[in-house]
């Protein structure tokens, strides 16, 4: 297995865990569908979003509160995820 791979695994992991159930099912599902198609900076970025208060991930997901700048483009990337799939089917 290659480091990218073992990488996906472990934010895969880290995606399902997240405190708040809302975001547990919203990234658990986000990062089972989009995990394998990213680049290793987008992976990146995703495990910099990980580090994020749940809270402040909720509201940037369902558009209260713009994400931080970095985080802009994935944030999109993850509300069309919940508009299109509901976000919080298994």
């Amino acid at each position: 297995m290659d480091e990218l791979e073992i990488k996906r695994k472990r934010l895969k992991m880290r995606s399902m865990r997240r405190g708040i159930k809302e975001m547990d099912l919203i990234l658990k599902n986000f990062a089972e569908l989009r995990l394998h198609l990213m680049s290793e900076l987008e992976l990146e970025n995703f495990e910099n979003l990980l580090f994020e208060n749940d809270q402040d991930l909720y509201q940037w997901s369902t558009g209260q509160v713009d994400p931080k700048q970095e985080f802009v483009d994935l944030v999109q990337e993850i509300k069309t995820f919940i508009s299109k799939s509901g976000g919080l089917a298994s």
